[in-house]
């Protein structure tokens, strides 16, 4: 049997009677850029978000690097951010100029720490850019509390979680991305939700905030041809638009199927857990997860986590079982992030997170015989090596 870690032609039949005759609608009239398929997908989105304004762009990349812009974050600032996340994150914060500054994650839930972003915290320090990693909500109350007390902007980088649902303290429901000044999202095509090819969004419920994500988006521009700050172009296109649109509509009900899924891996697995040799994702009280990923840390108390880790990855693949490490490096280990001066220890959750995370299947075309095959497969892989582990595991005691 063959279960790929994500199946993008199987999602694509379901829209595709309804896609195909838009796409060639708008090829032949002439109108690819920023028309009504595009105020279409901002006006739905919103919508669905719960966002009073909703911005299209590019990619989820530009999403994070205009939103800086549009919150004067430059030169001699520092951002907070997490150290277990694609380089997106932080990679725009020095493009503006500013400091990535990195804090620890809760190994838990894979998100970034609010008391560990107090640690942080310092003269310079501007925003935070959290992520709702893997399709879990970061704690939200506590990460605005915090922002509040210091004077902070706050970024929701929501790539992983478009549609999530954060329940705050008064038990009122929110979609990830609409809680803080400005929410960004990406539609890459291994997204949730996704286009044929690169996609962004941004949200926020700030009326002056969304003249000027519009305005830096296009040029710095309101008007053609009359500029009023520098700004990039960063627009998304008439086709991708249509792609999305019809994609918002099964939004919720693939999200849902991811989470049926997750259930069905979390009965079959629970054992592996209970013997120490995985953890599962946990899902917390004030968050539903979407499960972009279904994510497991391959014996994080082994000191050879990431040689069991890889060794799993290579026996599921000989199995054509599909599976992705996000991510081998944690950020503060970069090459890129040397000048930053972090020792490899400075951040002891990301660092095992990096050690032994691996993602397996979860998208929402999965039967439930592809789903026992690959949990029937990881026990077949720890029971090669029980023996093996325990003595280790009991050594290390």
């Amino acid at each position: 049997m063959k279960v790929p870690l994500l199946d993008l032609q199987a999602q694509y039949a379901q829209i595709q009677s309804e896609v195909e005759p838009q796409v060639l609608s708008i090829l032949r009239s002439g109108r690819y850029i920023m028309s009504d398929h595009v105020k279409s997908f901002e006006k739905n989105s919103a919508e669905f978000l719960g966002a009073k304004h909703s911005i299209s762009c590019a990619n989820g990349s530009d999403a994070l690097y205009i939103s800086l812009l549009a919150l004067d974050i430059g030169a001699g600032d520092e951002v907070i951010t997490t150290p277990f996340t694609y380089i997106a994150s932080s990679e725009a914060i020095d493009q503006v100029g500013a400091k990535p500054v990195f804090a620890d994650i809760d190994l838990n839930n894979f998100n970034i720490s609010a008391k560990e972003i107090e640690k942080q915290v310092t003269e310079k320090t501007k925003a935070i850019i959290i992520v709702h990693l893997f399709g879990q909500a970061c704690d939200m109350d506590s990460i605005m509390n915090l922002a509040s007390k210091h004077n902070l902007r706050v970024i929701e980088d929501s790539a992983q979680a478009f549609g999530t649902e954060y329940i705050d303290t008064q038990k009122i429901s929110h979609k990830a991305g609409a809680i803080a000044d400005i929410g960004t999202y990406s539609f890459y095509p291994t997204k949730n939700l996704s286009c044929a090819g690169d996609g962004g969004l941004m949200t926020t419920n700030s009326d002056e905030l969304a003249a000027r994500l519009r305005r830096i988006k296009a040029h710095g521009s309101e008007k053609r041809y009359y500029h009023s700050e520098l700004g990039v172009n960063s627009r998304l296109d008439e086709i991708q638009a249509a792609v999305l649109n019809s994609k918002l509509k099964l939004i919720q009900s693939w999200n849902q199927k991811r989470s049926e899924n997750a259930k069905i891996y979390f009965q079959l697995l629970k054992d592996l857990e209970k013997d120490k040799f995985l953890k599962l994702p946990r899902v917390e009280d004030y968050s539903n997860h979407i499960f972009h990923q279904f994510s497991i840390l391959v014996c994080p108390e082994h000191e050879k986590s990431q040689n069991y880790r890889d060794e799993l990855k290579q026996f599921l693949g000989n199995k054509e079982i599909g599976s992705e490490i996000y991510y081998p490096l944690s950020l503060h280990q970069q090459e890129v992030y040397e000048y930053l001066n972090y020792s490899e220890n400075d951040f002891p959750n990301s660092l095992k997170a990096s050690n032994s995370v691996l993602s397996i299947p979860i998208y929402p075309e999965l039967n439930r015989e592809q789903i026992e095959y690959v949990a029937e497969s990881i026990k077949e892989f720890f029971a090669t090596k029980k023996i093996q582990i325990e003595a280790a595991l009991k050594a290390a005691v």
